[in-house]
């Protein structure tokens, strides 16, 4: 389900090209909604990785890292959690079939691990619109 209209203060958005330097806007994105909200650092770290994490997949796998395609990174807030949409103009992808990083197998390989890390980082991750948008909410208040 997603749960984007139940965040209604703060709402802040930024787009770019698919770029993988401007990594450093959605770094400095994530200051400012981190500052905000006064996110203790452990939050912030993971926040900051799995937020790097979308927005390179976002970039190099939706968008090919096609410059002339956008991705859009939008965070809502209530008092309970601050949620992170990122959305790129790609294709999609079936985010059902992913293979398991941590299967010997693929150990080794140097891609395949940025959901995996999400999930583990974040309270919530949820794909939409057949994996063009991802849902990263993380927790901020035990209410």
């Amino acid at each position: 389900m997603l749960m984007e209209n139940v965040y209604t203060q703060n709402v802040n958005q930024i787009n770019f090209p698919s770029k993988v330097e401007n990594l450093t806007l959605v770094e400095k994105f994530i200051d400012n909604v981190c500052e905000e909200n006064k996110v203790n650092q452990d939050f912030y770290g993971n926040i900051l990785i799995a937020l790097t994490e979308a927005v390179n997949n976002a970039i190099f796998h939706g968008n090919a890292s096609d410059p002339l395609k956008k991705v859009t990174v939008t965070c809502k807030q209530n008092d309970k959690s601050i949620a992170f949409f990122v959305e790129d103009q790609g294709k999609g992808f079936d985010y059902n079939t992913l293979p398991d990083p941590t299967d010997p197998d693929n150990i080794e390989k140097p891609n395949g691990r940025g959901v995996f890390l999400m999930k583990n980082l974040a309270d919530q991750v949820e794909f939409h619109d057949n994996g063009r948008k991802v849902e990263i909410v993380f927790k901020v208040s035990a209410n």
